[in-house]
């Protein structure tokens, strides 16, 4: 049954979400009641008592810190782990799909476009943030995708926030899978728009509420989900959109480069690509080994998101090093159209042997592997004696899982020897707790 978060004042939705779990919602839809005298007085004779005075050496982030010690409890503290350029640790945590982040093509591209353009790109798209090398890239990353156009932000996260924020509003409705990314939630949660959050996977659970819903519709899904690495039914989705006339915003994050003919995503293997109901967003970070991020769908959708999407407007655009970069890798991804379908092997043998060894092992749709673990903690232990070892693995817990469960969450690389990928499963299968 999907949770409602209701429209309050001005059309607004509040939601929040449920305590320790990312990509559910929980409706927070009270209307606040207008201020009161004595709320706009609070601090004067009415109430003359200074909130910090009433709580005692605590100060104004004094609650950070029970905040922080509840975290601890729970064994959900994290911290920065800076890595060294050189590490011999065999990466199995970063995103790097297809190996391209050090190609020589790639990073002396990088290198070129910051000499050539500078450090930044100065400004924001619309004033002097938008190079040649800008418009070289979208042009070319439509072309790929078979999209009419394209429209690249500083990041994924950036292309995701504005197109769900540009293309609803007040008085729309937005579908989004229980499972969706957080940058999709967030711009559920800034769209003033009406939200449905669904469970997860259900083209029918999707249809149900798109029947209810008299007026604009956005239904919202990842096309692989980044804990799992299982895909979304995208024809079904898509063809229950067209039942409503609802529109499809599909975030191909973990699918551009690995799903689709030579790499081209999810929507182009569903045959979406190019559809006129359908937007698509990715980022340039994953299987590009770059940064930034991307919209990708019809002109007049792009033309759009040039004139209202916020994190378009009011940011800076992307960097020339990392423009110049994505648009290397997409290159020698054309040039080598199977390194898609090599790291898609990559990430099958790893789930065949981790499954043949007992581990609850994740059918990975694309590159994700997860592996449970029987508790944050044992997750947080796992993870370090891959470490080690000489491994460095993901390791996912509440509140960034969907189901509040902990596990280690492996990238399949597309230039993994076989001998690394060996090595990988032993170290993982030698390390993993014994309960």
């Amino acid at each position: 049954m999907a949770d409602r978060t209701r429209p309050v004042a001005a059309g607004v939705c509040i939601t929040t979400p449920c305590a320790g779990v990312t990509g559910q919602y929980v409706a927070a839809c009270t209307p606040r009641a207008p201020p009161t005298a004595a709320h706009r007085l609070r601090g004067s004779a009415v109430n003359s008592t200074p909130p910090a005075a009433r709580r005692p050496g605590t100060g104004p982030f004094g609650r950070l810190a029970e905040q922080d010690a509840v975290r601890r409890r729970a064994g959900l503290r994290r911290e920065l782990r800076p890595r060294e350029a050189d590490s011999a640790l065999l990466d199995l945590a970063g995103n790097d799909y297809l190996g391209l982040t050090r190609h020589p093509d790639v990073t002396r591209a990088g290198a070129e476009a910051c000499l050539r353009w500078g450090a930044g790109s100065t400004g924001s798209r619309l004033v002097t943030g938008t190079t040649a090398l800008h418009a070289e890239l979208e042009a070319e990353l439509a072309d790929f995708t078979g999209a009419e156009a394209a429209l690249v932000f500083a990041s994924g996260y950036a292309a995701n926030l504005a197109a769900v924020t540009a293309l609803s509003g007040a008085g729309s409705l937005l579908v989004s899978d229980a499972a969706n990314h957080a940058s999709l939630i967030d711009g559920c949660r800034l769209s003033r728009a009406a939200v449905e959050v669904v469970p997860h996977a259900d083209p029918d659970a999707v249809r149900k509420v798109l029947a209810g819903h008299d007026g604009p519709a956005l239904v919202v899904s990842d096309s692989v989900f980044s804990v799992d690495g299982d895909a979304a039914p995208l024809p079904r989705l898509a063809a229950a959109c067209r039942e409503y006339g609802a529109g499809l915003l599909v975030d191909d994050a973990h699918g551009l480069g690995v799903l689709g003919d030579g790499g081209r995503g999810a929507p182009h293997a569903a045959g979406l690509a190019g559809a006129p109901d359908v937007v698509c967003t990715a980022t340039l970070s994953k299987s590009l080994g770059a940064q930034g991020g991307v919209v990708l769908g019809p002109a007049a959708v792009i033309e759009h998101l040039v004139n209202a999407a916020r994190t378009f407007i009011f940011d800076t655009g992307l960097a020339p090093a990392a423009a110049g970069a994505a648009l290397a890798a997409l290159r020698v991804l054309r040039r080598e159209p199977e390194r898609a379908e090599r790291a898609r092997a990559v990430a099958r043998d790893f789930h065949q042997r981790l499954s043949a060894a007992g581990l609850d092992t994740t059918r990975p749709d694309a590159c994700v592997v997860s592996v449970r673990a029987p508790s944050p903690e044992d997750a947080v232990a796992w993870a370090a004696r891959c470490r080690e070892e000489g491994l460095a693995v993901g390791c996912f817990r509440p509140p960034s899982v969907p189901d509040g469960v902990s596990r280690l969450r492996l990238t399949a690389r597309g230039d993994l020897t076989a001998a690394e990928v060996g090595r990988a499963v032993e170290v993982i299968v030698r390390t993993a707790p014994r309960r």
